[in-house]
């Protein structure tokens, strides 16, 4: 009996260790599977951001490999522009997005591109809300126009702070609060401002609805990284937009000057009793002198110099102008004030206030050597006589385009000059007695007149050859600020 007793409760005693034991290993088995179905979680999540990041870097590859070959086939600016947000917006995902540019005073930003899907980034007058309910197109409209002003809105306190910021509500922006304007949209944005050697040039923006997913922490900095990409480009872009425009100006104007050096007598005339040589160097590509030689019909000939205030285009075109006027008027009018006068009306309509044209006119008369002159606010000139004495010829006189007649004609008068055999004359633009060297000193009209007095004895084209190397040695390769013209005249 006893041994069946201990039996029994041997026999229980192992089968609450067996039942122990079970579910020792059935909490193991469990734990083992949660264990197992954690990791695996983990595992996935891992998977899930290993995919989410080769996908950010693929797409910002696609992007910087876009971007550099915009700037590589010099896409214009627009195209540019569109490539950097539309690439910007699909890299993270985003809804829309919107480049906005300082314009050039840096005052405003200016939307340069504005996304399909871009949504309202900037607060408006409630007259223009009032008029979308009639017209829906009117805010896209009123966006699209816009003027920010740089420091003013959350996308000018944006760009004043100068770094990249994650807007999570952009309606609630600081820049909202108490202003005259309103904005509704539900929307989140990651505002970049762009700066491209060293100088604000405008910002980067892209969206979500705040009803989807937020922008997250490595969506933030991959945008960071994408706009400061984006702004390298639109600077390199700009640069090389801006040298090939000034290639081909300067090829335009480099076609011009070979027009207008049409223009120019391409010799000196061969009037009997008289040697004549004369020089034109333009301080741009384009002159605002001239000279010119004119054989008119009864025999004598015309020389002409001139100076058009200003350089560049402008003064060409009314240099050419003149040109044509003044031909055309000592063909018709055998006197040269009247013929002048005449001039000076046509010129004085179509020339701007602020510029005038300063011209002298000789008639030479190749029988008996004596010159009319008239003077149209030109500067005086040099007569050197045979024996060595220097005279200074002035006669009184109003420039072109000042006056539409009136006062022209009463103060503008014919001169007359009488040149003997050995006398040199010397005509010349202020670009000569204006020329500067390094330490900003004039060659000045005392200067000009003792080169012209040393020149002078090997008559007209040593004259002009001796001044103008005398100029040039004083200029020392100093910047030509001004158009110079020199024509000597020596009476044989």
């Amino acid at each position: 009996m006893i041994l069946v007793a201990y039996s029994n409760s041997l026999y229980q005693d192992f089968s609450l260790i067996n039942f122990l034991i079970g579910l020792f290993g059935l909490f193991v088995i469990i734990y083992l599977y949660l264990l197992w179905l954690k990791t695996r979680q983990t595992l996935q999540k891992t998977k899930a951001e290993k995919d989410q990041l080769e996908g950010e870097e693929n797409r910002m590859f696609d992007f910087l490999h876009t971007l550099g070959l915009a700037i590589e086939e010099d896409h214009s600016e627009g195209k540019l522009h569109r490539e950097i947000v539309d690439g910007l917006v699909t890299v993270v995902n985003a809804v829309g997005g919107a480049i906005y540019l300082l314009d050039g005073r840096k005052r405003y930003l200016l939307p340069t591109y504005l996304s399909e899907n871009c949504p309202q980034l900037i607060g408006l007058p409630v007259e223009v809300l009032e008029k979308a309910k009639l017209n829906p197109r009117a805010i896209k409209s009123a966006i699209r126009l816009s003027k920010i002003p740089a420091d003013e809105g959350m996308l000018g306190s944006i760009l004043s702070y100068g770094v990249t910021q994650h807007v999570p509500d952009v309606k609630n922006h600081d820049a909202f609060r108490d202003a005259f304007v309103h904005f509704d949209e539900e929307i989140s944005a990651l505002v970049a401002p762009m700066v491209y050697g060293g100088k604000d040039i405008g910002l980067l923006v892209i969206t979500r609805d705040n009803s989807g997913r937020a922008f997250s922490e490595s969506e933030f900095k991959l945008f960071q990284s994408a706009s400061e990409q984006s702004a390298f480009a639109l600077g390199n872009a700009k640069i090389h937009h801006e040298a090939n425009e000034k290639r081909k100006f300067e090829s335009e104007l480099r076609i011009a000057r070979d027009l207008q050096s049409i223009l120019l007598p391409n010799k000196d005339p061969d009037i009997p009793g008289y040697r004549i040589m004369g020089t034109n160097s333009p301080a741009l590509i384009i002159s605002g002198d001239y000279f010119d030689y004119i054989p008119l019909e009864n025999g004598n000939t015309a020389i002409v110099i001139a100076d058009v205030t200003g350089k560049g285009v402008s003064a060409g075109l009314i240099m050419a102008m003149c040109r044509s006027a003044l031909r055309s008027e000592l063909l018709r009018e055998p006197d040269p004030l009247e013929a002048l006068a005449r001039v000076n009306k046509q010129i004085y309509t179509d020339i701007r206030e602020d510029m005038f044209i300063s011209l002298a006119l000789y008639i030479l008369n190749d029988k008996d050597g004596s010159i009319q002159l008239v003077c149209a606010g030109h500067d005086k000139a040099p007569l050197m006589r045979k024996n060595g004495d220097l005279e200074w010829i002035k006669p009184p006189g109003l420039a072109i385009g000042l006056d539409d007649g009136d006062v022209f004609s009463r103060v503008t008068k014919v001169h007359d000059v009488e040149l003997e055999s050995g006398d040199c004359l010397l005509l010349y633009t202020d670009g000569v007695t204006e020329a500067m060297n390094p330490q900003q000193d004039e060659y000045g009209r005392d200067r000009m007149a003792s080169a012209f007095k040393s020149a002078a004895p090997g008559g007209a084209e040593h004259i002009v050859t001796e001044l103008s190397k005398d100029l040039k040695t004083f200029v020392n390769g100093y910047h030509q600020m001004d158009d110079i013209t020199i024509i000597a005249i020596e009476k044989r």
